[in-house]
């Protein structure tokens, strides 16, 4: 392969447009189809793109100018549309969660190795400058020994703003399996895999409203869990507390802080590629939360930067960030805090991943 890495995208829904404008200045990579079960969304998806057109998914699968599939679809198909295009010789980049479950997304990660192609799953927010700087001070040993950390996702729910929220209220969906990878992906790069979890759950109310657009005052029925929490205990031995909720109107709790033998870490939404770091120093408590500054991660990032780290990978011959293996361990822990919640007990996990390589000081892939 010379050149750019040319993507095929399937699924120009809500989330494309952020995709597509990252796409659209990265010179890694280039948009060459797009299909979409709705072929005016495709058509408009593929104008924003010099060259591509829209193509039916047996024609984009089958093209000769796509090197990789971009999944942008509902989680209930991540699965069997990442193992046809594996199918047809592609590599593959899957919006989160990896598949519905740890069965179906052994089955893509298997198929791909089988036929010696790469895998990616989004989240890549953790390649951005928030999370990758606070690894960097992690790794640096600026708070000591890392033992514990919090992660705290609370919202009212998304039906005040999407306007097909339906799935989020479905199996596969919920709290823990829509947000949850981000927490959990910056969780790994700061602390390692995780061995084992528990946790609980609850829903407090059967139905939801929506809040805008065309279906504005449906109801939409509540079929999973909207609020959860788990323990986990990570190879290191370090806890990680995590809560996930669309039940919460108002918090003022952080997304995520690290504790360790000689301070704590106060870490950006990982939902985001950037944001403030701060240290409160063991050494120095007397200065309180001080921001560290910007010292890792890729400038001005946004969603498909993992898409461009691959195609630069797959050109080193070095493994991508935005694995299958971490997307598979993440969805090993989602799966198994599930099941402890269910089963009022500890689960061991199946799964690990080794911690990705951080991104070395602050780099701009849109520079090229």
């Amino acid at each position: 392969m010379g050149g750019a890495l040319r993507v095929g995208i399937v699924g120009a829904g809500f989330i494309s447009g952020q995709y597509s404008t990252s796409l659209s200045r990265l010179p890694q990579l280039r948009v060459t189809a797009v299909c979409d079960v709705d072929g005016e969304r495709a058509a408009a998806l593929a104008a924003r793109h010099p060259g591509a057109r829209a193509l039916a998914l047996p024609q984009l699968l089958d093209a000769d100018d796509v090197d990789l599939v971009l999944l942008l679809t509902l989680p209930a198909s991540h699965a069997d549309l990442a193992l046809a295009a594996i199918a047809a010789g592609k590599h593959v980049y899957v919006e989160k969660p990896l598949a519905l479950t740890v069965a179906e997304g052994r089955e893509v990660v298997k198929a791909a190795a089988a036929a010696g192609l790469r895998v990616g799953c989004a989240p890549d927010t953790v390649l951005g400058t928030g999370i990758q700087t606070a690894r960097a001070a992690v790794d640096a040993g600026r708070i000591g020994t890392p033992h514990s950390a919090t992660a705290f996702m609370t919202t009212p729910g998304h039906e005040r703003w999407h306007p097909a929220p339906d799935f989020y209220y479905q199996p596969g969906g919920g709290p823990l399996l829509d947000m949850g990878p981000y927490y959990l992906s910056a969780l790994v790069h700061l602390l390692g895999p995780v061995v084992r979890v528990t946790g609980a759950s609850t829903r407090p109310s059967a139905t939801r409203t929506i809040g805008t657009g065309p279906r504005a005052g449906e109801s939409v029925d509540v079929e999973v869990d909207s609020t959860i929490a788990g323990i986990l205990q990570h190879a290191s031995g370090a806890l990680s507390t995590m809560v996930m909720s669309f039940d919460v109107w108002a918090a003022e709790l952080p997304r995520i802080e690290v504790h360790g033998t000689g301070g704590s870490l106060s870490v950006p939404d990982p939902n985001n590629f950037a944001g403030p770091v701060a240290l409160h120093s063991a050494s120095a408590p007397q200065d309180g939360w001080v921001d560290i500054g910007t010292t890792a991660g890729l400038r001005d990032s946004g969603r498909g930067y993992g898409v461009a780290d691959l195609a630069l990978a797959l050109a080193d011959g070095r493994p991508h960030r935005a694995g299958d293996e971490l997307g598979l361990h993440v969805l090993d822990v989602m799966e198994s805090v599930q099941r402890a919640a269910g089963e009022r007990t500890w689960v061991e996990l199946t799964t690990t991943s080794a911690r990705p390589e951080p991104v070395a000081g602050v780099q701009d892939l849109a520079a090229g």
